[in-house]
């Protein structure tokens, strides 16, 4: 069976592109501000911002009134023809970062058979980072009622030689351009083409050469979830729950068995990989210091794959809190983490960055790393919401407008 494969892939017809594609919901979750002034770019429009739900808005009341709309806000543009379908399709993207630099992505529909995140799966697909099985099911909930998926997913492929985006690159001038608009919030700029399947089966030929020979390096392992751990997780989860009910037949075709998701290339020049370091507020951040100081050796073992010392710098955190009192946080930035970790009663712990070559074959080895152990990039460089694609057989699109 193919990991990686064409989907149908619903794309927004609306006048203002920049209103409808919004951030991942995972950032800007300290910072309300933000949500707010996207909020009022979008207005009346039609947007993905009405798809999703800002993390920045859990526990509040607007969180609760946009989790309830979100079925019903998809439903109401899937019968006014907001979407218009590319069949059989991949589509191939240039994410101009706010920086300038340009990231290249492919977007694809992975089979959920050949993806688990349990910690020692023999899987092709893998997640990068522990799944917390306490966080699914309100996003299964979500998704068993929704009848389209929009993704912020990010799944990783180990392609030194960029076999795989590299002709997509070269010969982009013979793609149908389908996007091309700034993104809101100095966010950048989106462009993207059309892979159709005359022209899609080259790339699955390319995925599927490369899967093969990452397997051989890495234990089996063929690519990675960078981004949206717990959102693959979920579509995983949801589909072996539908399963058991469906014939031989409809487990091989519902829509339900695959999820949309960037396919980025480990090793683009514009693809950063940021350590997450930890703060501690409100303890003895004196003391903090002086304990780590003493066992920070301990801990530093050249050899250590990521996750473990990771794991063991998040276990000797806990520790320390449960000991001294205090509560812990994740910065992104060491400037920022400095900043915080001086203050009164406040200390920082900084971790070093992952070595991209090293991903795969730590994963590999030890498993998913501990949650927060890595950003692919800052706030603004993340995924935006754009592409859909239909979860439910019996709910496909009318036509677009």
């Amino acid at each position: 069976m193919r990991a990686i494969r064409t989907a149908e892939i619903l794309l927004p017809c609306v006048e203002d592109m920049t209103a409808w594609s919004v951030v991942a919901c995972d950032q800007f979750t300290s910072q309300p501000e933000y949500w707010q002034e996207a909020d009022r770019l979008v207005g009346e429009k039609p947007s993905a911002l009405r798809l999703i739900l800002p993390e920045a808005w859990l526990g509040t009341p607007r969180g609760e009134e946009a989790q309830e709309k979100i079925a019903g806000a998809m439903d109401k543009y899937l019968r006014q023809g907001v979407f218009r379908s590319l069949e059989d399709s991949f589509v191939y993207l240039e994410r101009t970062l706010p920086d300038g630099r340009v990231r290249r992505g492919l977007m694809a529909a992975v089979d959920l058979e050949c993806y688990d995140y349990a910690p020692h799966t023999a899987a092709p697909i893998r997640a990068t980072e522990g799944t917390v099985e306490s966080r699914l099911p309100p996003r299964v909930e979500v998704r068993r009622r929704a009848p389209l998926e929009i993704p912020h997913v990010m799944l990783l492929m180990d392609d030194r030689e960029d076999r795989v985006l590299g002709p997509l690159e070269a010969g982009r001038a013979a793609l149908p351009p389908v996007y091309d608009f700034p993104l809101m919030l100095q966010g950048g700029r989106l462009r993207g083409w059309q892979v159709p399947a005359a022209r899609a089966e080259g790339v699955c030929r390319a995925l599927e050469a490369l899967e093969q020979d990452c397997r051989a390096r890495t234990a089996g392992m063929a690519f990675a979830v960078g981004d949206g751990n717990h959102s693959l997780g979920a579509a995983k989860r949801l589909w072996e729950e539908l399963k058991p009910g469906l014939s031989p037949t409809e487990r091989e075709t519902h829509p339900a068995r695959y999820s949309l998701v960037e396919l980025v290339n480990l090793y683009e020049p514009a693809l950063d990989f940021a350590p997450i370091h930890r703060v501690v507020f409100d303890t003895d951040g004196e003391a903090f210091r002086e304990e780590w100081a003493r066992r920070a050796g301990e801990l530093g073992a050249e050899d250590l794959p990521a996750g473990e010392y990771i794991a063991r710098a998040e276990a000797f955190c806990q520790e320390f809190l449960g000991r001294y009192g205090g509560r812990l946080d994740y910065i992104h930035g060491e400037v920022e983490a400095r900043r915080l970790g001086s203050q009164p009663g406040s200390a920082c712990l900084l971790l070093p960055a992952i070595d991209k070559a090293r991903l795969f074959p730590d994963v590999a080895r030890g498993g998913p790393l501990p949650r927060k152990s890595f950003s692919l990039g800052q706030a603004r460089e993340k995924r935006y919401y754009l592409e859909c694609r239909s979860i439910r057989p019996e709910r496909r699109p009318e036509p677009g407008i």
